[in-house]
């Protein structure tokens, strides 16, 4: 029997089902947080804010959704991913269902930054990637972190449209209300996630390790550090991207419709980036330089983007060009922290990359709102996320791809 076999608590708990179940939790956490852009505009117009409000309650949100990680993470890899999961989508509906009352900056910064931001941490598609690690037979492994991912992506295509077209029809305040609701459906599909509780041992053949002694050992080696510091740019691209492009639309004389379908498209073509990446992350390609040409390309499609006048076909044509180097960056990076450091603690490592990744997302968010209120113009963060993008390409190329030498085959 294989080992993640003897991890799996029900019998009906097949790779098809738990892959399936996974995906689903993925779509109902990342589609609705992946529409709050949409939120920005009728939000400030209503309550007479500048854009910088809306960003610092968005950026409170990565930036806590990224702290909670690591710790979700451990929780997760100790008891299990179906409690975490369950209190995470409560916390998240909670949370939207408050922001659709915020009539006050520091009330928005509470519900859609706080509330909102630990439920994310608990609630998002990080542990369903860790769940998969323990789950998964390792050959179906980089595919399943492809599909999980992907599955985000395509709860962004299903959730940006549909957003729109909720405020369209009963407004913003009740459509936060509606995808509070509709977050709430992340705990039966969580069920197909369980796990074993931990027991503190370790897989056969593996010494026992703790949590302490599992960081000590990550934050010493270089490559960890190295995929950590690119993994910022990530977040920093992305989420400025989903919050500000809305509005950065109508500001060049689009219609709202355009940020909505591009987005969309963003999340439809993901589903095929990402679900390539893992396919290709699986051994076909190094993922150190899978990770330098994802970044590089998204690089080079930024530049292209802001150089040419903006219509609907170039802009969705850049959706689909990004959409294909979105979340692609995410197998190649819990597949190498899986490869370097085993599954034990695959959630809680790949938590502290996520950190990472959401405090570049707290800047780029932040950083969109203040520079456009103070110049009028997102230019400057659009630069910073080519600039960004290149040096995170040059990062990765330097990581080793093997397992830490406690891992490795040992000579007879």
């Amino acid at each position: 029997m294989s080992a993640s076999a003897q991890v799996r608590r029900f019998a009906w708990q097949t790779p098809l089902v738990i892959v399936v179940a996974g995906c689903m939790v993925g779509v109902l956490s990342f589609g609705p947080r992946s529409a709050l852009g949409f939120f920005l505009t009728p939000m400030s117009t209503e309550y007479g804010w500048g854009r910088d409000v809306f960003a610092l309650a968005l950026a409170i949100q990565m930036l806590l959704w990224g702290a909670a990680q690591p710790f979700a993470g451990a929780i997760a890899d100790r008891y299990g991913a179906v409690l975490v999961l369950s209190m995470g989508a409560v916390l998240y509906a909670v949370g939207l269902v408050a922001m659709a009352y915020s009539t006050t900056p520091g009330a928005l910064q509470v519900t859609a930054g706080v509330i909102v931001g630990f439920g994310l941490a608990a609630a998002s598609f990080t542990l369903v990637l860790g769940a998969f690690g323990k789950l998964m037979p390792p050959q179906w492994r980089s595919l399943a972190f492809g599909a999980g991912t992907a599955a985000g992506s395509f709860g962004q295509f299903l959730f940006s449209p549909l957003a729109v077209a909720l405020i369209g029809s009963y407004g913003w305040h009740q459509t936060l209300v509606i995808l509070g609701a509709i977050v709430l459906l992340i705990i039966p599909f969580s069920i197909a996630l369980a796990t074993p509780k931990s027991d503190g041992q370790g897989a056969v053949g593996v010494p026992q390790q703790t949590v302490k002694q599992a960081l000590a050992e990550a934050f010493g080696h270089r490559s960890y550090i190295l995929l950590v510091l690119g993994f910022f740019t990530c977040g920093f691209q992305i989420f400025f991207i989903s919050v500000h492009l809305p509005a950065y639309l109508v500001d060049r004389g689009l219609p709202a419709e355009i940020g909505g379908w591009t987005l969309g498209t963003i999340g439809l073509f993901n589903i095929v980036g990402a679900v390539m990446a893992g396919w290709l992350a699986g051994g076909l390609i190094p993922k150190r330089y899978l990770l330098s040409l994802i970044y590089f390309g998204r690089a080079v499609a930024i530049l292209v983007y802001i150089m040419l006048p903006p219509n609907p076909v170039t802009t969705l044509v850049f959706g689909a060009v990004l959409g294909l180097l979105w979340l692609s960056t995410v197998p190649p990076t819990s597949g190498l922290v899986a490869l370097m450091f085993g599954t034990r603690w695959l959630a809680t490592l790949f938590g502290f990359a996520f950190f990472s990744h959401q405090v570049g997302g707290f800047l780029g968010v932040w950083l969109g709102g203040v520079l456009f209120e103070r110049t009028g113009s997102y230019d400057a963060v659009w630069w910073l996320s080519i600039v960004l993008g290149v040096l995170s390409a040059l990062i990765n190329l330097p990581i080793v791809e093997k397992p830490v030498a406690r891992l490795s085959p040992q000579p007879a």
